[in-house]
């Protein structure tokens, strides 16, 4: 097949590392690849103002990202327009959006530019977004596939798509993998920092800061993207890391009793599976694929927004024996190791396929004798 992926940007999002390692697998199994993408818009004065008071700079002092596309040797078009002309787009066999953006750029392609897929790793109706256009992509005549049960939920729900094909992320297990091991000798736990407000790490922070008091010699580690800012500060006893290498993060994992995930809404949540491949068991509200990963017993289950909930959990991991916490972390390993990325290529094959026949329609019977 011929299959063009739609992305608004390449970056070191999890949505682009999703993106692209189906594209890594597809250009594997001898399909013919290519991501269009636009460059990514300046930031406003605003943003530069705020930046300028920040750190005294005009210019952002961290290095210009990288992204999981680089080094994957695929055919990367990033044009000047935005939206790109129908021109731009190359003809194929399916042609896939990756963001309600690029859905709407999608519709709008000929026919000769594919099937019209809609690759669906969240619920796009965020307040700095125009909501009624992201949520009038979900109506459009696209094929869609989503990545959690979630996602799948709304999908017939709220835009009465029932025709929809539901393929879950897997994870890199040679880069996310850990021996097997007992509890550790400090209890440690971990979160990913960011300050976007729908992943409420300021609830993460203040489990963290409860639990202090009453977990003694409390170890807690934390990476992300961004570094912690005033809006949103960490304790100055927490062990932070800006950006690790892939197999940094890992080890981080690895190291933790627990893995804290305390999103109020998400698509999928990589982290989830990271760590519970990493033989780590999490405890989870219930966003995104959080409720079917759990159900397995490879971590608690808390609700959304409740701190004391969060610590109530960490203190039942922290008084488990060494017998039974290995017990749930082998849970967790197995769960997360029991699907891989060959599984989910093979059902995203398959969706692809189905939206090109979906397009040719129902095939006439031939003429009886």
């Amino acid at each position: 097949m011929k299959i063009t992926f739609l992305l608004p940007t390449v970056s070191l999002s999890g949505g682009t590392r999703v993106v692209a390692k189906y594209c890594e697998m597809l250009s594997r199994r001898s399909h013919d690849v290519t991501v269009v993408c636009v460059p990514k818009p300046p930031p406003s004065l605003r943003a530069r103002l705020r930046r300028r008071l920040k750190t005294g700079r005009w210019n952002s002092p961290d290095p210009a990202p990288t992204s999981h596309i680089d080094g994957l040797g695929l055919d990367l078009r990033v044009l000047d327009r935005r939206p790109p002309s129908n021109e731009e787009i190359p003809d194929a066999d399916v042609v896939i959006a990756t963001w309600w953006e690029t859905a709407e750029w999608a519709a709008a392609l000929g026919e000769s530019k594919g099937a019209k897929v809609y690759f669906v790793q969240d619920h796009e109706v965020f307040d700095f977004l125009p909501v009624e256009r992201a949520s009038a992509t979900y109506r459009l005549p696209l094929h869609k596939i989503v990545v959690s049960q979630w996602l799948s939920d709304i999908m017939a729900t709220a835009y009465g798509d029932h025709d929809h094909e539901l393929v879950p992320n897997s994870v890199d297990l040679d880069l996310f993998c850990a021996d097997e091991r007992g509890k550790q000798p400090q209890p440690t736990f971990g979160f990913v920092y960011t300050p976007a407000p729908r992943k409420s790490v300021k609830s993460c922070i203040e489990a963290i800061e409860l639990a202090r008091e009453s977990i003694p010699g409390l170890r807690v580690v934390s990476f992300g993207a961004r570094s912690p800012g005033p809006a949103l500060p960490l304790p100055s006893w927490v062990e932070f890391s800006l950006r690790p290498e892939q197999a940094v993060i890992s080890s981080i994992y690895s190291k933790c009793d627990a893995w804290l995930f305390t999103s109020e809404s998400e698509g999928f949540g990589l982290p989830l599976l990271e760590s519970m491949a990493c033989r780590t068991p999490v405890i989870a509200t219930p966003a995104g694929a959080a409720p079917e990963l759990l159900a397995f017993g490879g971590g608690i289950a808390v609700p959304t927004g409740d701190p004391s909930a969060v610590v109530e959990a960490m203190a039942r991991i922290h008084a488990m024996s060494d017998a039974d916490w290995r017990a749930m972390s082998r849970r967790a390993h197995q769960k997360a190791t029991g699907y891989c990325w060959d599984d989910a290529a093979d059902a995203f094959e398959a969706a692809l396929v189905h939206a090109i026949e979906r397009r040719r329609g129902p095939r006439e019977s031939p003429p009886s004798a």
